[in-house]
């Protein structure tokens, strides 16, 4: 596996102080732009606040308590979204999973760029709705939270355990199948 693949992790743990450049930002950007879609429809958008500026809160108020309890160490918070029509009126191919697609080339550019990044459903899309001012055709899907890998001890207590845990997967015999459905291929 590509190392850019196995030191990927989801750390709640961030540096406070830490900030990331606008090229770096920018590269991040980059890389999701190049992600596949379906007839190269591109249906992700995205929104970004870096920490201390109005964009930053509004995202932070619209996460959930439990990701509020650490994000807002974040260097930057960005909120994924799509659009769900194309210019005339048809429907996006696939909008999810292409975001899937472009969210994970972020994170990926993120850890080669020595970040980290951590991607949270718990927040409330129809915030991010109201506080942007997202057009009907357009859905916010996931809140990632990029920074500088931080000391665990910086994170309440039950999160702090979490952070130092082992990361564990599933075996592919639970996940890659061959002639009928159960039947582990690996």
């Amino acid at each position: 596996m590509h190392p850019l693949i196995s030191e990927r992790w989801s750390p709640r743990a961030l540096d406070p102080s830490a900030k990331v450049t606008d090229e770096q930002l920018e590269s991040l950007f980059e890389a999701a732009r190049w992600a596949a879609s379906s007839g190269n429809t591109q249906p992700a958008r995205w929104l970004v606040g870096r920490r201390g500026d109005p964009s930053f809160q509004q995202i932070f108020d619209a996460l959930r308590p439990g990701n509020q309890s650490w994000a807002g160490a974040a260097s930057a918070l960005i909120v994924g979204c799509v659009v769900t029509e194309d210019e005339t009126g048809r429907p996006m191919p696939k909008p999810d999973y292409v975001l899937g697609l472009a969210g994970q080339n972020l994170v990926l550019q993120a850890v080669a760029e020595g970040l980290v990044a951590h991607q949270m459903g718990g927040f409330s899309p129809e915030a991010i709705a109201a506080s942007f001012g997202l057009p009907p055709t357009a859905r916010a899907v996931v809140v990632i939270a990029v920074g500088v890998l931080g000391s665990p001890s910086l994170l309440p207590e039950d999160l702090a355990a979490r952070e130092v845990a082992p990361r564990v997967r599933k075996p592919l015999s639970e996940l890659v199948f061959t002639d009928t459905w159960g039947s582990a291929a690996f």
